[in-house]
């Protein structure tokens, strides 16, 4: 069962010790450079981020980032998952299918406000995170950010 829990100093370092596959490493921002950007976010009061280790049973194999925003489409208050990672040792069983569904149920609960959607973003060449994000029922909004990446969107 996945399950997030805060980063904590007890699981900081395992934390920034998770790796993605060699392959994977241009698909996705290290967790310490996920973590800069959440203290810079917090610091400067832009957004608070919401970052997690993810963990099944007692063992850490992933990372996941997430924020409240007010949209730039003009859909209101949404939420951004903005990082999503499993260790290298625990891909290929299914977890990041459940830590995608355990982090919609989780922005559900409007941790930080209502809101009427999640967004994420990937990289164009990411088959993986397509194909895993469309079986969940994520959606591309045929929009593409600053950075290349298309944009994809579920209505909460």
């Amino acid at each position: 069962m996945i399950e997030f829990r805060e980063i904590t100093w007890e699981n900081f370092d395992r934390c920034l010790n998770l790796e993605v596959d060699e392959g994977q490493k241009h698909f996705v921002a290290s967790n310490v450079y996920s973590l800069a950007q959440a203290y810079v976010a917090t610091v400067e009061g832009e957004t608070t981020v919401m970052p997690f280790a993810i963990y099944t049973d007692e063992t850490l194999i992933g990372f996941m980032m997430t924020y409240e925003h007010v949209h730039e489409n003009g859909d209101g208050a949404c939420y951004n998952i903005v990082r999503l990672m499993i260790d290298k040792l625990h891909q290929k069983k299914g977890y990041g299918k459940s830590a995608v569904l355990k982090a919609i149920d989780y922005i559900k609960e409007f941790p930080k406000g209502e809101a009427v959607a999640i967004y994420l973003s990937y990289e164009p060449e990411n088959e993986a995170a397509r194909n895993l994000y469309a079986y969940v029922g994520i959606e591309e909004t045929g929009q593409v950010d600053e950075d290349g990446e298309l944009i994809a969107k579920i209505e909460i």
